[in-house]
């Protein structure tokens, strides 16, 4: 088995001390880079474990923090925090912007070869550092078909995909149709996979804790979580492959 290293990296952002996890792949050279980002609880061990996973396919990952160290159980508390946040374009690219600092002053990072990804909250970042102009290979995003001001989508310089559950109601059909309506209007290669029959979060498994609390309309789906992964992988494959 490849063997990885990890720390925790602490940086600050919106006002907080933030505790990313930095999963670097063996060997010594440059790498691409991906740029991870969690959904609106925060950062865990689930998104921890896919830096991991990256990692060993080859990729310097930055699974960044969205709350100081924080993971939310309750939903009203994370919704508190994440509605202003994800209205406020500004905010999340300064959030998203400090965290690619971090993976960009990895010595381990080919800066020419970085892509994001995120789920949730965290992949909104992702689309709006893309909006913002970084130059990512790629940006990949799950249950996060979010616009952003008109016109900005055309500084996009790489592909987007973009998966979502057919019955999320978070993100429904129009929301889909807005999302897609922008990416062509600006002029990006884009693509966005319907999971049918799944529901917000399809691809986050169940977590065995005394105090969480689900929104209605969340559900984990064994059979489309391994497909979005598969397809992630597939995206970073294609834009920004592992190469010695």
């Amino acid at each position: 088995m490849t063997t990885i290293t990890t720390r925790t990296v602490e940086y600050p952002a919106d006002g907080l001390t933030m505790f990313g996890h930095l999963a670097l792949p063996a060997g010594a050279g440059r790498r691409p880079a991906v740029l991870l980002g969690p959904e609106g609880p925060g950062l865990n061990d689930v998104l921890r474990h896919r830096a991991d996973a990256l990692a060993e396919l080859g990729y310097v990952t930055l699974a960044f923090d969205l709350h100081g160290g924080r993971w939310f159980t309750d939903p009203q508390e994370m919704l508190a925090r994440c509605t202003p946040l994800l209205a406020d374009p500004d905010r999340m690219r300064a959030m998203g912007h400090a965290a690619l600092d971090v993976l960009r002053a990895e010595p381990r990072t080919d800066p020419d070869r970085i892509a994001a990804i995120g789920y949730g909250t965290g992949g909104a970042i992702a689309l709006e550092l893309g909006r913002d102009g970084v130059d990512f290979r790629a940006i990949g995003t799950i249950n996060a078909v979010t616009t952003g001001r008109p016109g900005e989508a055309a500084r996009i310089r790489c592909p987007v995909w973009a998966g979502v559950g057919s019955e999320d109601p978070m993100m429904p059909a129009a929301q889909r149709d807005a999302f897609a309506a922008e990416m062509q209007a600006a002029g990006v290669d884009w693509r966005l996979m319907v999971y049918g029959g799944a529901l917000h979060a399809f691809h986050h498994p169940p977590i065995d804790h005394p105090d969480q609390i689900l929104l209605p309309g969340v559900g984990h789906h064994p059979r489309h979580a391994e497909r979005a992964w598969h397809d992630l992988v597939g995206l970073l494959a294609e834009c920004v492959p592992v190469t010695e």
